[in-house]
């Protein structure tokens, strides 16, 4: 099957294969292609799958990017969207590494092997090697990551991999997506557990709960919604795009935005008592490396021109109501019925993706 046109041609139907489908992005990108008349069929691979699953249109697969047997599933695709990537167990880094690395080149070579014409990856801000914050970076920025963090290395890593992939395979189409940091109000339960501990109180993030937010007053992020990172990897299925779309919406925030949005004053902090605080994941105490805070303090922020431009992408909502939807649902105990963003108080999900 061959592509019809270079940015807006679609096929009259596709099929489409979701890996990290009950995730945060992939729980969005259902939502999305189940909705559309374009799609005739949607797989959702997973690596747990519950007996609840939403979007009952959905061919729910369960298995491990490491380990399932996905040329067969990939037969007649038209598309495959990777998203799949552990998080944790933060202190097994090996087999991270299995799912991560190992697990995403399964899936490229998998796909290549099934004729795939169509591989969109989700890589991640975190990709980038450090940088200052401004001038703003393009998606020609170097992709060597973050030396301390596991996540920013195993991104690194697939870059890499994918790069050369595509010298040798011309034959099959991909595109990889970088988006900043991903928040919707239904992953709540999911980032909590993964990033703050399955105990750690939601009620702290309730507008005036906290006296002050202890935060470095240099810290600067940029934030999409879930649902625009679903809208870009959809816009990307039916095209011959290749390369990397950075993904990010606006105003950048800062350690004084999210006070302000927190309805608290900023109490600000050196980064090295905040990384020595967070240092505490060493002791099995908190779930978070530091590598993550190094991570959010280096990577530079990123121009996300190429996306309006090549695929008429402008997210719809922007990086303060994102936000304000994930701190909503930490309120409110948000989440879908998924293993990875289930119910509050499960045990600890491996991906968000």
């Amino acid at each position: 099957m061959s592509f019809v046109g270079a940015g807006t041609g679609y096929w009259p139907t596709m099929r489409v294969v979701v890996t990290g489908a009950s995730g945060n992005v992939g729980t969005s990108l259902l939502e999305v292609l189940v909705a559309d008349p374009a799609i005739s069929s949607v797989a959702g691979l997973a690596r747990r799958v519950g007996r609840a699953m939403p979007f009952p249109q959905v061919e729910w697969v369960a298995g491990d990017v490491a380990t399932h047997p996905l040329t067969e599933l990939f037969s007649n695709a038209d598309a495959v969207v990777h998203l799949a990537w552990a998080i944790q167990p933060s202190h097994d880094e090996a087999r991270l590494w299995r799912t991560n690395v190992m697990g995403t080149r399964r899936v490229v070579e998998a796909a290549a092997a099934a004729g795939v014409p169509r591989l969109v990856y989700a890589s991640s801000v975190g990709a980038y090697s450090p940088a200052p914050y401004e001038p703003r970076v393009d998606e020609t920025h170097p992709t060597d990551g973050v030396a301390t963090s596991f996540y920013s290395r195993h991104k690194a890593t697939v870059e890499w991999y994918i790069d050369r992939f595509e010298e040798a395979n011309r034959d099959m189409a991909v595109a990889r997506v970088r988006p900043a940091l991903i928040f919707k109000r239904e992953a709540a339960s999911g980032i909590r557990r993964l990033f703050l501990g399955r105990f750690f109180p939601g009620g702290v993030f309730r507008r005036g709960a906290l006296p002050a937010l202890p935060l470095p007053r240099e810290l600067r992020f940029q934030a999409v919604h879930s649902s625009d990172v679903a809208r870009a990897c959809r816009a990307l299925l039916p095209t011959a795009q290749r390369g990397a779309f950075n993904l990010a919406a606006e105003p950048t925030l800062d350690s004084a935005r999210v006070a302000e949005m927190l309805g608290t004053r900023l109490a600000a902090v050196p980064t090295g008592l905040v990384r020595s605080l967070v240092a505490t994941w060493r002791l099995h105490s908190q779930p978070t490396p530091e590598g993550w805070l190094d991570m959010a303090t280096s990577v530079p922020l990123m121009d996300s021109s190429r996306a309006r431009r090549e695929l008429g992408w402008a997210p719809r909502v922007d990086a303060v109501t994102a936000l304000e939807h994930l701190f909503e649902g930490l309120v409110e105990k948000a989440s879908l019925p998924t293993p990875s963003l289930g119910t509050w108080g499960s045990p600890v999900p491996r991906s968000m993706t």
